[in-house]
Parts: C-alpha cells; sequence; structure tokens
C-alpha cells in the first residue's frame, strides 16, 4: 500500500535468468519496486504441480493458503494438495541486492541448476528450469489441436467455450 492506495501489480512476460552458486535469483528491475512497495519483499515461494516453482508475493498467497487448509483434509486429493503447496511453501525476501534464495530441495524438485526461466502469471511468477520451459513452450505449436481435439471430445472448461483472441 503506497499513501492510501493499494497497488495490484500484473506480472506478465518471461526473462532468462541466471541462478547464483547458492541458488539466489535476481528479480528482474521492473518487478523490484512494485513488489517492495506491494509486499515488502516478501515473497512465497512453494512447488506447482507441473514441475515449477510459483512465486507469490505474500499479500497474493495469504487467500490461497487460507483456502487450502479450509479443504477437507480427509479427501486424498485435497490432502496432497495441501502437502504439495502449503507443505512446500517457503518464505522468501528480496535482498538488497534484489535476489531471493530459492530453497534447496525446490531447485531440485523442479531441476533448477544454473538456467531459470522467471514466467508473469497475473499475480504470481512462475519459475522454470531453462529446459522445461524451453520444451514447454516449443509445445504450444500444438495448442490448436489440443484445442479442437478437446472441444471434440467434449473435455474443454465452459470458460474456454468461445474465448478468443
Amino acid at each position: 500500500m503506497v499513501s492510501g492506495i493499494c497497488i495490484r501489480i500484473m506480472f506478465r512476460g518471461h526473462s532468462h535468468l541466471a541462478l547464483d552458486g547458492k541458488g539466489r535469483l535476481a528479480i528482474p528491475a521492473r518487478y523490484r519496486e512494485l513488489l517492495q512497495a506491494q509486499c515488502a519483499g516478501r515473497l512465497i515461494v512453494t512447488l506447482d504441480p507441473s514441475s515449477c516453482l510459483l512465486l507469490y508475493p505474500f499479500p497474493e498467497w495469504e487467500p490461497i493458503e487460507r483456502k487450502l487448509n479450509a479443504l477437507p483434509s480427509f479427501n486424498p486429493v485435497s490432502r496432497l494438495m495441501q502437502r504439495v503447496l502449503v507443505g512446500s511453501a517457503s518464505d522468501v525476501e528480496i535482498d538488497s541486492a534484489g535476489r531471493i534464495l530459492l530453497p534447496a530441495a525446490l531447485r531440485e524438485r523442479v531441476g533448477l541448476d544454473k538456467e531459470a526461466v522467471l514466467v508473469g502469471q497475473g499475480n504470481k511468477f512462475e519459475i522454470w528450469s531453462a529446459s522445461a520451459w524451453t520444451a514447454l513452450y516449443a509445445s504450444a505449436k500444438d495448442l490448436p489441436e489440443q484445442l479442437a481435439a478437446a472441444m471434440q471430445g467434449g473435455d474443454i472448461p465452459d470458460e474456454l467455450k468461445g474465448f478468443s483472441l
């Protein structure tokens, strides 16, 4: 919040970044000041089931964590979601050099070594290993065929029906 105004950031685009030997990732300069204003540099990094990391400003993460913790713990799918997302969540802070330290266990789980890709996703970022991002990005050329097959099979979410760019 700046001067009584709540700042809502929309993250978009992607940046190829290097991790240093300690596993620190430099946040691109265009986001640093905004993240300092929105959350005083406090972020949450957690594991995404699709083999990347999710990086949230703390205020964006809090309602998600509350929703996850409110899921029924006796439901095996809900419990797995809680274990993966909340159980892997780590608080990280932007240091004076504009970097965050990604926990070693999370880096290992998604294959992050020297090169990473930070992908804006609206209210959060995804952090991919460069090789996994390259493969995923290359697969986007098949998206029209995948959408057509999903529509024919009736397996397309209602939100995508009638969506156009």
